[in-house]
């Protein structure tokens, strides 16, 4: 996963600069905004900010500095997540009754530890450690993105659509031309991560899959095509859904994706640069795999695997990563291929590749233990850092979840 040089210097600056974008992120926010919780699945933005420094104190510091002590020992039960391994932990859904520690505390906290991942760092040799370093800190790339989301989904609740950042100048709405297709001849396809590069444990081994030919879409669905799915009805008709995409249906109220709403006769959206007139061109976003299943079935298309994904990806040379924001209001105009702006929801469950092993001890329950009921989605989105998504990338989420930036493409045969 990394050099294996002398020291293990070289990963200072990378940390360093991880570190830092986080707090940037979190800069905008008020202690007020950083406390609030709006759903179980969310968690406050002070949170993510302690919990992504617990990783490195718990799962390196201690094990590794020596004469490394806590920085606060209650701090193990409130920001420890799901790691059973570890021990109790505070409740997810009341996350957002934890006024303290405050924000100046989960300062200190993240200058404590970072200094002393400085001075581990500077002395430390075994490449071992380099490895688990580096899931700590793509870890907390997750988490940069889930900051993100999470607070737009306590300020879409808000009446008053409180602005996260001001919109940056806007370039006028593209035509945007028809969708393309792709032609996948029949064939057997290379799936998974290889190579020595950073990867999550989901994301291998590598292996080979048997496709039959298929087609998929050049891009994600627009908003625009989206809107005449709204239009025509598509959230009325249960013909369209799935059984518990139906029950979801009936169960929320849903009439559009999230963040959409009634304008007079039209909708507008709510973005973290607050509430902005819909974009045609941009593509649909904050839609669940039940809205995307339906959307498929009204179009007479479906939603490719995970597999077809990957390999048309492949076959096409999917772009470079390029630098995101993270902090844009919805997806940024659509790219051609497959250089992503929206998480694209797949017709795969979440599962393990043919010979998967997770990690040992408490990190073995970073991934595999959530190998059911998920549905996986692949790409980036726009709230994704920069230099944290991967072809081979595995995301996941339940069919009903939608406060991520997530939307979907095509297939068909």
């Amino acid at each position: 996963m990394a050099p294996h040089d002398m020291s293990l210097g070289w990963i200072a600056s990378l940390y360093a600069s991880i570190r830092a974008r986080t707090e940037a992120l979190a800069a905008p926010l008020s202690a007020e905004d950083q406390t609030i919780q709006s759903m179980a699945d969310a968690s406050p933005a002070k949170w993510h900010r302690a919990h992504t420094t617990w990783f490195f104190e718990t799962f390196v510091l201690m094990p590794h500095l020596p004469g490394y002590a806590p920085f606060d020992e209650s701090y193990g039960y409130l920001f420890n997540s799901y790691y059973e391994a570890v021990g109790p932990r505070h409740p997810r859904p009341s996350r957002g009754v934890l006024s303290r520690p405050g924000i100046a505390e989960i300062a200190d906290y993240r200058t404590h530890v970072d200094r002393a991942m400085a001075e581990l760092l500077d002395s430390a040799t075994d490449p071992a450690l380099a490895d688990v370093v580096m899931l700590g800190l793509h870890h907390e790339q997750q988490h940069q993105e889930l900051l993100l989301t999470d607070i737009k989904h306590a300020f879409g609740a808000s009446p008053i659509s409180p602005v996260y950042l001001p919109a940056p100048p806007a370039a006028p709405p593209e035509d945007l031309a028809p969708m393309g297709w792709i032609e996948i001849e029949t064939g057997i396809h290379a799936i998974g991560h290889e190579g020595t590069a950073f990867s999550f444990d989901n994301e291998g081994p590598s292996h080979e899959v048997l496709l039959q030919g298929f087609i998929i879409a050049d891009r994600p669905v627009s908003n625009g095509e989206f809107m005449a799915f709204v239009e025509d009805d598509g959230y009325k008709r249960p013909e369209l859904w799935l059984s518990d995409g139906w029950a979801a249906v009936q169960a929320h109220q849903w009439e559009a994706p999230g963040y959409w709403r009634r304008d007079g006769s039209g909708w507008s959206v709510y973005t973290l640069n607050g509430l902005c007139t819909i974009r045609p061109d941009e593509p649909a976003c904050h839609v669940s795999y039940y809205e995307a299943a339906a959307f498929a079935e009204w179009a007479g298309r479906r939603l490719p695997t995970e597999f077809e994904w990957e390999a048309a990806a492949r076959l096409m040379g999917s772009a470079e990563p390029v630098e995101h924001p993270g902090i844009v209001a919805h997806p940024r105009p659509l790219h051609p291929g497959f250089r992503q702006d929206v998480w694209e929801w797949t017709a795969s469950a979440y599962g393990p590749y043919p010979g998967y092993r997770p990690l040992g001890g408490a990190l073995g329950e970073y991934n595999g233990k959530f190998m059911i009921n998920q549905m996986v989605l692949r790409g980036r989105s726009c709230a994704t850092p920069p230099g944290h998504d991967r072809l081979t990338y595995r995301n996941f989420f339940p069919p009903h979840a939608r406060w991520q930036f997530s939307g979907f493409r095509l297939a068909g045969e």
